[in-house]
């Protein structure tokens, strides 16, 4: 054999040889499939879609500390001696959103959780606050009904319910309309199973709103209207109502008569003052009691997701006087929301 045979056999062999092996060396497994968080911006800022589904999610909520301060709670119900009450508070609040387009229209649900730390005279507790669905303007569930949207800022009470509800919900342009069937079990008024129905009619025309509802408590075969308007004025908010109650019934029982009127006025960015005012007339109906509150809020935004607030409230009550005059009452709140 010579010696030109000898090199090329030698390069031959390692060649095939070097090939053989690097072939074996990048044989690897096929990666398992992954799939993303989606952004989902079909309802708005904060969904995305559910893996696997064309589900929208939306989770927020917010931590809650409050310093309640009430005059009405004094002696040995207080803390600060004989003249005043106060009490700290923390609470938790966590909502589920899901939505999702269907041949009907939209298919949406909530559930709201809330849940607060060691309250005083008690330990610690959880609930669940809301839990429905809407299929376009149809509404089934637990939660809050058409009495629980109030004026701006803490002063006045024109009524609200947590209940189980079903209805609907119509919007045509500036107009907007609704009527439920509800549940008055356990409510303020309603001391045994009852059932109530509640309508609302509302208009917008310019910058101005104006909404009126009513509810009927079938058990207490008494009935409640409220009308309220909303305008834009300067910088700010001015709201005023006025409700009728036929007697004590689950949707308004505080009086026969009230009426209140609030504004928020939006000093910066930041920063807003909403003072306000109430009056009762005829509380209880056959004894002819009425009484009055006013009072201001401070709402102060901190930084993105951090605020505060501080509510002082004067309420002059024939049915809550404290030794014969009214009571101060009041709060201060630091409130991260997300």
């Amino acid at each position: 054999m010579t010696m030109r045979a000898i090199i090329f056999g030698s390069a031959a062999a390692l060649v095939f040889g070097t090939v053989a092996h690097s072939a074996d060396a990048i044989v690897a497994a096929e990666p398992e499939p992954m799939e993303y968080v989606r952004v989902c911006d079909a309802f708005g800022a904060g969904y995305f879609y559910i893996p696997g589904t064309e589900t929208c999610l939306k989770i927020s909520g917010s931590v809650r500390f409050q310093f309640d301060i009430d005059e009405r709670m004094g002696g040995e119900a207080g803390r600060s001696g004989t003249n005043g009450s106060w009490n700290a508070r923390t609470r938790g609040l966590l909502m589920f959103e899901a939505k999702s387009e269907t041949e009907l229209g939209a298919l949406g649900s909530e559930i709201t959780v809330l849940a607060w730390g060691n309250q005083s005279g008690g330990g610690d507790s959880l609930a669940l606050d809301t839990a429905f669905f809407t299929l376009g303007g149809f509404r089934a569930g637990y939660g809050y009904n058409y009495w629980d949207d109030g004026l701006v800022g803490t002063t006045t009470d024109l009524g609200s319910n947590q209940i189980n509800q079903i209805g609907y919900d119509f919007t045509a342009g500036a107009l907007t309309a609704g009527a439920f069937l509800d549940e008055l079990t356990n409510t303020s008024a309603s001391n045994n199973d009852s059932w109530g129905v509640e309508g609302k009619l509302g208009y917008k025309f310019g910058s101005v709103t104006a909404t009126l509802i009513g509810g009927y408590d079938v058990d207490a075969e008494e009935g409640a209207v409220r009308g309220i308007v909303s305008a834009a004025i300067g910088t700010g908010k001015l709201e005023g109502g006025v409700v009728y109650s036929s007697g004590k019934n689950a949707y308004f029982d505080a009086s026969e008569w009230t009426y209140a009127v609030a504004y928020e006025a939006k000093i910066t960015d930041k920063f807003k003052i909403t003072p306000g005012f109430q009056y009762w007339d005829n509380i209880g109906w056959n004894n002819k009691k009425d009484g009055w509150k006013a009072g201001v809020a401070f709402d102060y935004a901190i930084t993105q997701g951090l605020a505060a607030k501080v509510s002082v409230q004067y309420t002059d009550r024939d049915d809550q006087q404290l030794k014969g005059d009214g009571y101060w009452n009041g709060y201060f709140r630091l409130q991260r929301s997300f």
